[in-house]
């Protein structure tokens, strides 16, 4: 059976990744290199509409090292998708000229839709053989909340300008936040969701499926570990009362409190306490939908593979 080794890099609003990986024609996918820094991309465009100079500096640098890396693979293709900050920034020539020539590839700022279907690829892969469908798999970034609903393929998707950083930037200022922060972002997210339910029927949710460093952080502080485990986080299993346990965990923390995490991504301090407060405002309302059909969601599936495996699979 032929394989193809592939490039692929996910450049979102808080943090840019790699993957190399070989598909085979049957789609299979075989893992080389998986890596992962935070940039913060994002830093400010919500407020501004432009990429920050420092932020731009970052995340040029981090493609550099990339693609250092990517040139001793001998990988065949390349593909480089940018996603929400990207999508509003007006400035953004700068960085697709300086991600051509670093990487000799143009950059592809993905519309929601499509970021959805190669999330929704890329987690029900290796979800689908352990648990029912249809699948609600939701993509938490930093600056964009896509929600797709599926079983083989896609059926409905929407995508949320509601994100760890943009969250951040627009309620939570305090340390830790006050009430009146956190309910100004949870009514935030909860106006984001009425969108989105018009047009995914969340109720038809059979397993909830996270993804994304909010959400596999959350899982991890609900596992208990002290530090991040890929192969324990990935695939995880819990109850819907314990990840929300955790998400007010983490709301309330103040910032030395996440900075003793040993689980938590530094470049993640800042953010994780919107990235968990928009997860649990996603798992209380797709659970209240669930439930008003006759339905009963009672736990929540955590997966590592996400639109950076969808993004490699497209290639092959």
């Amino acid at each position: 059976m032929t394989s193809t080794r592939v490039a692929a890099i996910d450049c979102g609003t808080n943090s840019i990744r790699l993957l190399v990986a070989d598909v085979d024609s049957a789609g299979r996918l075989t893992e080389l290199d998986r890596r992962m820094e935070v940039v913060r991309l994002g830093q400010g465009v919500d407020r501004t509409g432009e990429l920050a100079p420092e932020a731009l500096d970052r995340t040029l640098a981090a493609t550099r090292r990339y693609a250092e890396a990517i040139a001793g693979t001998g990988a065949e293709r390349v593909r480089f998708v940018a996603t929400s900050a990207t999508r509003d920034a007006r400035n953004r020539a700068a960085f697709f000229d300086g991600v051509r020539d670093l990487l000799g590839v143009d950059v592809e700022v993905i519309s929601g839709q499509e970021e959805a279907q190669l999330s929704f690829r890329g987690a029900t892969g290796a979800v689908a053989g352990a648990h029912a469908g249809p699948y609600l798999v939701v993509d938490l970034g930093g600056g964009s909340t896509e929600l797709v609903l599926g079983t083989g393929s896609v059926d409905a998707s929407f995508s949320m300008d509601v994100g760890s950083v943009r969250m951040t930037e627009r309620h939570l200022r305090s340390d830790p936040p006050s009430a009146a922060e956190v309910e100004a972002a949870r009514a935030d997210v909860r106006a984001h969701l009425d969108a989105a339910a018009d047009v995914v029927p969340l109720g038809r949710t059979t397993t909830l499926v996270g993804l994304a460093g909010s959400i596999t952080t959350v899982t991890a502080h609900a596992l208990g570990l002290t530090e991040y485990r890929r192969d324990r986080v990935d695939q995880a299993e819990l109850p819907v009362e314990t990840v929300l346990a955790s998400c007010d965990a983490l709301v309330a923390a103040p910032r030395a409190a996440r900075l003793r995490m040993g689980f938590l991504h530094p470049g993640r301090v800042d953010v994780i306490a919107a990235g968990a407060l928009v997860w649990s405002e996603v798992v209380r309302r797709v659970t209240a939908d669930v439930a008003a059909t006759g339905g009963s969601l009672t736990s929540v599936v955590t997966s590592e593979r996400d639109i950076l495996d969808g993004i490699a699979l497209s290639m092959a």
